[in-house]
């Protein structure tokens, strides 16, 4: 082996990813390999093991969770009853110790307590009684309001948000709040440390958090520490990935903000790394989206971020001192239209995320329009999808054509054959990956976020995203799509019943087990 391949090797091996799937590999196996041994020699094992099975399963069968979710849970553990039970126990549900769960319930009560007096549902009466009964449900349940004077812009591209971020960065003058699922060193993300460092030494208060397992392979383990040592600008990671097998290693911060002064922010799909742009191209040309808010609703982003802070940081925050006292002058543009930035909370029991998108699929009359990185949908958003088509509604969705998870992709296609049975319209994006994760009805919604159509952002991320009622960049949302769809290539339902047999068995066992890949 050549010098050069001995040292990516080397590389490769000691990277923090790989060290953290072996050392947990190595826990599965040695917890395997014990239930194994002693159930092996003892009958009282075997039989102990075989009721804790069965009360597992009825534990899943009795929660108030997904259906998919059940069946993905109860199959493995049916199948190994000898450890079945104990994977639940160390994965399954969602687990917050006492102290956890007061932190969650303090979120949601600054939530309430800071933006309940914005709370204006009812304000769109005028606009129908589905868009009411929609921005009263996330008042209730996501404590966010909708609401107007507020100026949007849609980026088709990463490439296109990258420069107006960097111009609106530059014209911060009190605070910076950025909150990204992966940070990357490269043109991206070094064009912004340049800004955040000359305003942190104006005195511009600015604040990062990334997600450490989106950053894994992109940062290093202490990166948090020595960013803020370097800059003297406060940094923090969310929920620490720790090499143990453990169902709180799922819930990840897959939000992406960027705020400035609580009157501008942006969120969509894209993260600070360099593919987002593509300035490196790794699955082909990335196919991305943003949106950008100037006006009123940048508060309820504001104060999203702020609680995330509180309970990273396990401090209190004077949320009086961040409200802004004046609003830029495009946000006069928006005057009329509603916009309603949302967040949805894995650890609540409430699927917000999920929700919205239920609710604008069922009351799709013309056409909806979706683009996701992944398909992988749970049985309610299949069976919603399924009806709205069969009822005569135009659903057209786009998926990448280049994936950048193989495993993953393989999954989303296994989702294909039942919609395009039901007259759904599925396009693959013929340059590359597609990474938006935005929803189009009736020229009426839309949704730009960061929740992708697969079980993880419905079920266990942190997420958010923004709906937009009545707001002329609805029609922006719609032509990027449309736009997209003559890049992309449609997938029949032939060509789906011709794979081999044992591609489309192996299609329907990770249907089954996709809630937990």
């Amino acid at each position: 082996m050549k010098p050069m391949n001995i040292k990516k090797l080397a590389s490769l091996l000691f990277q923090r990813s790989v060290i953290v799937a072996a050392l947990i590999l190595v826990q599965a196996a040695l917890i395997i390999g014990m239930l194994a041994l002693s159930s092996a020699g003892y009958s009282y094992v075997r039989w102990g093991s075989l009721v804790l099975s069965v009360l597992a399963v009825l534990i899943i069968v009795s929660r108030q969770t997904d259906p998919g979710y059940k069946i993905a849970w109860i199959v493995p553990i049916l199948l190994f009853p000898a450890f079945g039970w104990l994977l639940y126990l160390l994965c399954g549900g969602n687990k917050l110790s006492a102290r956890q769960r007061r932190k969650m319930q303090g979120m949601d009560r600054t939530m309430l307590e800071q933006l309940e007096r914005d709370y204006k549902a009812e304000q769109l009466e005028r606009l129908g009684a589905d868009a009411a009964n929609q921005a009263r449900y996330l008042e209730r349940y996501a404590r966010c309001p909708v609401y107007t004077n507020t100026w949007t812009r849609y980026f088709p591209l990463g490439d296109d948000a990258f420069p107006v971020m960097l111009e609106e960065l530059k014209k911060a003058e009190k605070y910076i709040f950025l909150e990204y699922f992966i940070i990357a060193p490269g043109v991206f993300w070094d064009s912004i440390v340049e800004i955040l460092r000359e305003k942190h030494a104006a005195g511009v208060d600015v604040r990062v958090i990334y997600d450490d397992v989106g950053s894994l392979n992109t940062l290093p383990m202490n990166y948090a520490h020595k960013f803020e040592a370097e800059t003297g600008i406060p940094c923090c990671f969310f929920n620490r990935f720790k090499p143990i097998i453990s169902i709180r290693m799922n819930n990840r911060d897959h939000r992406k903000f960027c705020i400035i002064d609580g009157h501008t922010a942006f969120t969509g799909g894209i993260n600070l790394a360099d593919e987002y742009i593509n300035q490196k191209p790794r699955f082909g040309h990335w196919k991305d989206s943003a949106i950008l808010l100037k006006g009123e609703a940048a508060w309820s982003m504001t104060v999203m971020f702020l609680t995330m802070w509180e309970y990273i940081r396990d401090v209190e925050e004077d949320y009086s001192r961040f409200r802004p006292a004046a609003l830029p002058a495009e946000a006069a543009g928006g005057a009329g239209y509603y916009v309603q930035p949302y967040t949805d909370n894995p650890l609540d029991d409430e699927p917000v995320g999920e929700t919205v998108y239920l609710n604008l699929i069922s009351k799709a009359k013309r056409y909806l329009y979706v683009m996701t990185p992944y398909l992988i949908v749970s049985d309610s958003v299949n069976t919603a999808l399924c009806n709205a088509a069969k009822a005569g509604v135009d659903v057209r969705i786009i998926t990448p054509h280049i994936p950048d998870k193989p495993l993953v992709f393989e999954l989303t296609r296994s989702h294909y054959e039942p919609l395009l049975e039901a007259g759904v319209q599925i396009f693959e994006y013929t340059p590359g990956f597609v990474h938006a994760k935005n929803m189009v009805v009736d020229d009426l919604c839309a949704v730009v976020g960061s929740i992708n159509l697969d079980y993880r952002s419905m079920f266990l991320h942190f997420e958010d995203a923004v709906l937009l009622y009545r707001d002329p960049t609805i029609l922006d949302v719609k032509r990027d799509f449309l736009e997209t769809q003559f890049k992309s290539q449609p997938v029949t339902l032939e060509e789906c019943l011709a794979h081999a047999w044992p591609r489309r068995l192996f299609r329907s066992i990770l249907r089954v087990l996709a809630p937990l890949l």
